[in-house]
């Protein structure tokens, strides 16, 4: 999804995936470098003993690893129900080097294709009504999860809100959410929902507000997503979930390329939001 890092970032996690391959008894896949923000993660296709399979590398400075993003995966592994379709870990290995600290993950291999290698899609794409089915249904199964997790949290809705979008939210529903529901981590024709290191509480249509805004450059597809997601999109009790998934976009506008070039459209959205 993000281009490369910096040359002795760069270095620093490919040296980590290669003792990653040794910890996990894994061979690499030619031809697979996916980053994360900044170098963050390093992800791609290895091979186990008995199976093609996943690898993901994150690494945090030493004494800054834990927390929501780290612990995600393996909390998913734990609470989300396996009918909510998702790679399942079958490995991982933590460990430090430097002053940095690591964790390997290991997943099976999921053959389906992410919609777009890119959260922000730009063309049309053929899903058929069970693959929409088959999100909604994900989704409901996922929002009633109990977790003291958060994927938003509220002190950033009451400040950061306002200042994005002018618009001062009030009561807030909560329920829990991808967290991170773009088209970089839906798979198909047939569903898995990738990426798992945001999920938690969020505002009610969080989820689906974020896969809207990232449907923004094809009106058709924006449309669609709006009409499977209308319990929530649009409503009262989903407002303060759009507007939230319009700040984040726009807060973040500055630093990632792909959000600026869709700021435009997501300030027109705010627009019918505030009539």
């Amino acid at each position: 999804m993000f281009t490369a890092p910096e040359p002795a970032v760069r270095d620093r996690m490919l040296s980590a995936r290669a003792h990653a391959y040794n910890l996990l008894d894994l061979t690499g896949t030619a031809g697979g470098e996916v980053w994360g923000y900044a170098g963050r993660t390093l992800s791609g296709a290895a091979t186990a003993p008995d199976s093609p399979a996943w690898l993901r590398l994150v690494s945090e400075p030493e004494g800054k690893a834990g927390g929501k993003l780290w612990e995600g995966p393996r909390e998913a592994e734990r609470l989300v129900p396996t009918a909510v379709p998702r790679p399942q870990q079958i490995g991982l290995r933590d460990w430090s080097a430097d002053g940095w600290a690591y964790r390997a993950e290991l997943y099976e291999y999921v053959t389906t294709p992410p919609v777009s290698r890119s959260p922000v899609l730009h063309h049309i794409v053929g899903l058929s009504d069970t693959w929409w089915h088959d999100l909604h249904q994900a989704i409901d199964r996922l929002t009633p999860i109990d977790t003291n997790r958060q994927a938003v949290r509220e002190q950033y809705i009451r400040h950061r809100v306002p200042e994005y979008t002018g618009i001062t939210p009030s009561e807030i529903t909560w329920t829990t959410a991808h967290g991170d529901l773009h088209w970089a981590n839906l798979t198909g024709p047939r569903l898995t929902l990738l990426d798992w290191e945001g999920w938690g509480t969020a505002p009610t249509g969080y989820d689906a507000a974020n896969l809207y805004l990232h449907s923004l450059p094809v009106p058709d597809l924006a449309e669609r997503v709006r009409k499977e997601f209308a319990d929530v999109l649009g409503t009262p009790a989903g407002r303060v979930g759009e507007l939230t998934a319009c700040t984040e976009i726009l807060q973040a506008a500055a630093r990632v390329p792909f959000y600026a070039d869709l700021a435009d459209s997501v300030r027109r959205h705010l627009d019918l939001l505030k009539t």
